[in-house]
């Protein structure tokens, strides 16, 4: 299972949201590359980086500190928020992401995802889907769909799309544990699907336990920053 630290920025800094509130953010470091650097000395590998100004605005904001990140680093970076044409997607993979993240245009916009599939490989995409309460949620969370969780990953899962991100909004920020029943599900009614776990990771057990349910990949935040989990902790993990 891979071990995937996330970076979320806003005005170029790493923070942390809480249930996606923009208005309820602690700031965690000043440099980016710094704290991506961090995550590499101690072995780690993938990185999730998040343009949260982006997601707001329908457009990337923080392709620069991609670029810088992918220039001073070997991590292999995926990158989201705010990517909505062609020109977004295209910008965001010379700027150095192995892969981006469809999550709002995925909902809104189903036939560019299709579009970047065919230009890039349905491989170098990763499906976002963000849940509350069993919808979709989109532009930053801020906006709660009528779109159901398994129709959504039912069509794109029957157009060969394999990567997804699932977060479950109410556990993000929260650390109050991870949404394992829900992961199982997807794992049982997609087994093709690769699928990265997102939100409420807040001890090292949650990280067997998601591993135990058929997770790829995990991605941690606030835990790490907060010291919950330390990156001697991971180690385990990143053999």
């Amino acid at each position: 299972m891979d071990i995937i630290p996330a970076i979320d920025l806003m005005n170029g800094q790493c923070v942390r949201l809480r249930q996606g509130d923009y208005d309820n953010q602690t700031v965690y470091s000043a440099s980016p590359l710094e704290t991506a650097r961090q995550f590499e000395q101690s072995g780690i590998r993938r990185l999730h980086l998040v343009d949260l100004e982006g997601a707001r605005a329908g457009q990337p904001h923080h392709l620069g500190i991609l670029k810088m990140i992918r220039r001073h680093t070997a991590l292999q970076v995926d990158f989201g928020g705010g990517l909505r044409t062609r020109e977004h997607a295209t910008a965001a993979l010379e700027a150095g992401a192995a892969q981006i993240t469809a999550g709002s245009i995925a909902v809104k916009q189903p036939e560019e995802v299709r579009d970047w599939a065919h230009a890039f490989g349905p491989e170098r995409i990763i499906i976002g889907a963000d849940v509350r309460e069993g919808h979709v949620a989109v532009s930053g969370w801020r906006e709660q769909t009528s779109v159901a969780l398994w129709p959504f990953l039912e069509q794109w899962h029957q157009q060969g799309f394999r990567n997804l991100i699932c977060t479950d909004i109410a556990r993000d920020g929260m650390l109050s544990g991870p949404a394992i029943t829900l992961y199982r599900e997807i794992i049982r009614r997609f087994p093709q699907w690769r699928v990265i776990a997102s939100g409420g990771v807040s001890k090292v057990d949650d990280l067997h336990r998601l591993r135990d349910a058929g997770c790829a990949g995990v991605i941690i935040g606030k835990a790490l920053y907060e010291q919950r989990i330390t990156l001697k902790e991971l180690e385990p993990f990143l053999c």
